[in-house]
């Protein structure tokens, strides 16, 4: 039967349960990490763990509790364990920690957090034929959070919905996915991905402002510094995605995947993303172990 790491210990699935009434479900008091679990020749290994554990931390500082019950290093044997009781080879991994008791006044102080993991097969996030072909996407009409109404530095659960109404509104249009404007009417960030361009041969990327650090997106600092490729970190507008040599989002979830039309415009020469296939490339060999930053970069699972 398949385990949850609950509060401490691996239960079976059907005994990890929350009551109606707990605060987090009626507010979105909650911190969460998406994760995964890559098959290499050496074994199932966790892909930059302790990084993403880091943010779920920072995340729950700055939500606001002074204090969790598990710290780092318990939360990384956690995920470990979570993955070898499942006997998936290659999975994803979700620790949530959230408001459990108590908090009723909209207040942390008067609540007690919760941990658990789960883990589960992943299949391609943005479809099968993604990596090879691309997607569509276009530009929301839902704007992009602004930092001081919710905190765009954390994965916090309430903040979510946003990136909820912006996707499902464009899959409806029939995209793939939703690119989000900042409140200034800059480009952001995906629903789930940071976003890059190219334009002669340098990568472009929105700064830090508003947008979720992701830990892909870091990953594709180094791969790109690794290939000689230049990041520039400024403000995009809209029209310069239209006019990008190439369009390429990045996430834990979706990994690195071009987007070969925004907005019913086809982006670049049509002909092929050089760039972005070679930091795909980079990337998987990366997640694999096949890479000189996998020894850095991957947690095996082995007990």
């Amino acid at each position: 039967m398949e385990k949850i790491w609950f509060n401490g210990k691996l239960v079976p699935r059907n005994e990890a349960r929350l009551d109606f009434l707990t605060p987090a479900l009626h507010y979105g008091v909650a911190a969460f990490e998406g994760i995964r679990c890559y098959r290499t020749s050496r074994g199932p290994a966790i892909f930059r763990l302790r990084e993403h554990l880091e943010r779920l931390l920072h995340s729950a500082r700055v939500i606001g509790w002074r204090e969790l019950p598990f710290g780092i290093e318990e939360l990384t044997e956690a995920c470990k364990a979570t993955v070898r009781a499942s006997g998936l080879a290659e999975c994803y991994i979700r620790p949530l920690i959230w408001l459990a008791e108590g908090g009723w006044n909209l207040s942390v102080d008067a609540g007690k957090p919760h941990v658990a993991i789960a883990v589960w097969e992943w299949k391609g996030y943005l479809g099968p034929s993604a990596l090879e072909q691309g997607v569509r996407a276009n530009v929301s009409s839902f704007t992009r959070h602004h930092p001081n109404a919710t905190m765009t530095k954390a994965k916090i659960s309430g903040n979510y919905p946003n990136s909820v109404l912006a996707k499902t509104e464009s899959l409806r249009l029939g995209f793939d996915e939703a690119i989000m404007l900042d409140a200034q009417g800059l480009v952001a960030e995906c629903t789930g991905e940071n976003i890059f361009l190219v334009r002669r041969g340098r990568l472009l990327t929105p700064p830090d402002g508003a947008i979720l650090e992701g830990i892909t997106r870091d990953s594709i600092f180094e791969l790109a510094a690794d290939l000689g490729t230049e990041v520039v970190q400024q403000p995009i507008s809209r029209d310069q995605l239209y006019l990008a040599d190439e369009v390429f989002v990045c996430g834990t979830a979706a990994e690195v995947i071009g987007l070969r039309e925004i907005d019913f415009r086809v982006i670049g020469s049509g002909r092929g993303a050089p760039v972005t296939r070679a930091l795909q490339d980079a990337y998987h060999a990366a997640v694999r172990g096949e890479h000189p930053r996998s020894a850095a970069w991957l947690t095996p699972i082995a007990a």
